[in-house]
């Protein structure tokens, strides 16, 4: 049965569900609060679970050709030495290629594709949904309009992907209060610079109090350059481990950062491979926010609402799980819908495989993720190591690398298996 569908937001997670949803019939509207949709933001990864999704909905030639196939996830220490070494994509058994890839342009590309299959009238921008109320089997969605004149639309059902400051997820938890902060504060930038390793590696590197993350985001230029994402976190309370402390008000939040914030802690970080510093002055943006989450909630459902994303499980950018976990949601959506013909039943069996798992990876994030295996070489090896073996057993790491990744729905395909399961 072809439903009424309404999402609220136009991120990655809300467009995505659109694709989904409109290739299986269904009427789908989106409303994006932005006046404009422009190519903002910095880097982020796509697991090969979400890459499948993706393919699915055949995005795949076009995505291949503006991301990075990242080859190999490394953990470093400070001084740029290797800890851990995870092979990704193809090469790593899965199914599908893992990509690194700018978040601004991915979401160009799920908002150009939207517009052609749902049509560009569906795609409502300057339209920002304020709040919902059940009326039957159908939803009032109220919200703004560019203007700021108060507007209304009906659908069959809302699913909210309107992010960490969702008001539709404080509308039916108005106590929760603002997001939960871990004392860390993270400076992402992107610069141009010469490949390092083999162009497609991700790092890791540093420990609990200070880490550097980079990853090429674009293919190399005929110039010779590639754009590369890095990011710089800095803990500036011990005592926000765990979520402990209140966020930052929103004003601090995704604001321009300072160089000059950086260089005490990074300023003497030069790899064999890659000059850190180096890499930080030659920013061509430098954003600045806290690292922060929610508690997972007891219910995404209420009727024919719903959430998507971060509007339902925010969590910490470890383990390049934020995008990749909003475009499973998608696809978990839209099978819960073809599966079930009652929408009620249907929202809760798409609620029912996906919120365990999310709420187990937010609990993990905040023990660290698998950045923990820093913090062991960094308390064992503050001055760095001659044999890795002398610090900690590489099969402890291995291990504790796959428990987290098993939790997170990683799939290696296995021997002899001819293609992927569909993710519908």
């Amino acid at each position: 049965m072809a439903l009424d569908i309404l999402i609220a937001g136009g991120g990655i997670g809300g467009l995505a569900a659109a694709l989904a949803l409109q290739r299986d019939g269904h009427r789908v509207t989106v409303c994006e609060a932005a006046a404009e949709l422009k190519p903002l933001g910095v880097g982020i990864n796509l697991l090969p679970h979400a890459v499948a999704v993706l393919d699915e909905l055949g995005l795949m030639p076009v995505l291949a050709s503006m991301a990075v196939p990242t080859s190999a996830l490394v953990f470093a220490n400070r001084h740029g030495q290797t800890i851990y070494e995870d092979v990704r994509g193809l090469a790593g058994g899965y199914s599908h290629p893992q990509f690194s890839v700018h978040r601004g342009e991915l979401q160009q590309l799920l908002w150009r594709e939207a517009a052609t299959r749902l049509g560009a009238e569906r795609l409502v921008s300057g339209w920002r949904i304020t709040g919902a109320q059940l009326d039957g089997d159908e939803v009032i969605a109220h919200g703004v309009d560019a203007t700021g004149a108060r507007v209304a639309r009906r659908a069959s059902v809302l699913i909210a992907a309107d992010g960490i400051h969702s008001a539709i997820r404080r509308q039916f938890h108005p106590d929760e209060g603002p997001p939960r902060w871990n004392g860390m504060m993270m400076w992402r930038g992107t610069s141009l610079a010469r490949p390092f390793l083999d162009g497609r590696t991700m790092v890791q590197a540093g420990h609990r109090r200070a880490k550097f993350v980079v990853y090429p985001i674009a293919p190399p230029r005929p110039d010779g350059l590639q754009l590369i994402n890095w990011i710089c976190d800095r803990r500036l309370r011990e005592d926000g481990l765990g979520g402990g402390l209140t966020a930052p008000g929103r004003e601090d939040w995704n604001k321009p950062g300072s160089i000059d914030d950086l260089m005490p802690t990074f300023g003497g970080w030069r790899f064999p491979w890659l000059d850190v510093p180096g890499v930080i002055r030659g920013a061509t943006q430098l954003l600045e926010w806290p690292m922060v989450d929610r508690d997972p909630l007891p219910r995404w459902r209420h009727g024919r609402i719903t959430l998507l994303g971060d509007a339902a499980h925010p969590m910490y950018p470890i383990g390049s799980n934020g995008a990749t976990q909003a475009i499973l949601d998608a696809a978990a959506t839209a099978r819960a819908l073809r599966v079930e013909g009652r929408v009620e039943t249907a929202l809760a069996n798409y609620e029912a495989a996906r919120r365990p798992m999310c709420a187990r990876i937010v609990e993990l994030n905040r023990q660290e993720g698998l950045d923990y295996i820093l913090d062991m070489v960094e308390e064992r090896a503050p001055d760095g190591f001659a044999r890795l073996e002398d610090v900690i057993d590489p099969a402890e790491v291995d291990a504790f690398v796959k428990r987290y990744k098993a939790v997170a729905g990683h799939r290696q395909a296995t021997m002899g298996e001819a293609a992927p399961p569909s993710p519908r």
